[in-house]
């Protein structure tokens, strides 16, 4: 009898733990998945239509380690996901390793990437909604809530 009763509780912990790691595992990849539009022509339409400027990430997400950082450090962030969702249209351009992406999409963003004159991962440009360059950053050091004064500078300053 104890033995079952061993058992029955062993496994009601194991259930326990596999829930709650799939609650947050399910909580912090909506978060900021939800937010990153791929398609830049789309991205610029609702930059128009909301009147925001759009951030542009040009990153080597399963690759590049400042890439991997800036995610951890501040994109994934509450400070910078409500800053966001409030004041920038948020565009993800990729170029992964080890992921699969679609023809029309790499061409895309190899195309932006010249556009822009992107040299290295990350990098982070700040579009007026035209797709005008207000201006061109990176990682920076601080978190997310440093990154947010540093992204409310560039905007005040266009």
């Amino acid at each position: 009898m104890k033995q079952k009763t061993y058992l029955v509780s062993i496994l009601a912990l194991i259930a326990a733990a596999l829930f709650s790691t799939t609650l947050i595992h399910a909580e912090s990849t909506s978060d900021t998945e939800a937010n990153w539009i791929t398609d830049f022509d789309a991205a610029k339409a609702k930059a128009k239509a909301d009147g925001k400027p759009m951030l542009l990430n040009f990153t080597g997400s399963d690759w590049c380690g400042w890439c991997i950082k800036l995610d951890k450090e501040v994109f994934s962030k509450a400070a910078f996901q409500t800053y966001a969702s409030e004041n920038l249209v948020l565009v993800e351009l990729d170029f992964p390793r080890n992921k699969e992406q679609s023809e029309e999409t790499k061409a895309q963003n190899e195309a932006l990437a010249k556009k822009y004159g992107i040299r290295g991962f990350p990098t982070i440009l700040v579009l007026d909604s035209e797709g005008k360059l207000i201006e061109k950053t990176g990682y920076r050091r601080g978190g997310a809530e440093k990154y947010v004064e540093h992204l409310s500078g560039i905007i005040a300053g266009k």
